[in-house]
């Protein structure tokens, strides 16, 4: 991403979630793994987590470091590789042929089950 083009914080992605041990609310920005907000409501979290990110983008940029591309700006082919084990390779196939479905076809309605 080029520095001189600005980057707008709210193209991030965000979580707020409420986190037991702390007994408050937490938000994240999957961009930045290593942040995170933690405060009394799910608004303020994510204000918070808002306003760290722009702060941190600022430091990036002055210190001439590449800015991460949101997430929700990235190109995606539609394919990646996943390496299972053996027995796993072979239940899936099972599980695919009695379905009458490809293994693609069966993993792939798999997936979106499970998001």
């Amino acid at each position: 991403m080029s520095q001189t083009q600005a980057v707008d914080v709210s193209r991030y992605t965000y979580r707020v979630t409420w986190s037991v041990e702390d007994g408050e609310f937490v938000a994240t920005c999957a961009e930045f793994p290593s942040l995170s907000w933690l405060a009394d409501s799910q608004s303020a979290a994510l204000k918070g987590m808002v306003d760290l990110v722009a702060d941190t983008l600022a430091d990036l940029t002055a210190e001439g470091e590449a800015l991460p591309e949101p997430l929700s700006q990235r190109s995606y082919s539609g394919k990646f590789n996943l390496r299972v084990g053996e027995s796993l390779h072979r239940r899936l196939a099972i599980q695919a042929a009695e379905e009458r479905l490809s293994l693609n076809q069966y993993v792939v309605r798999r997936l979106s089950e499970a998001s």
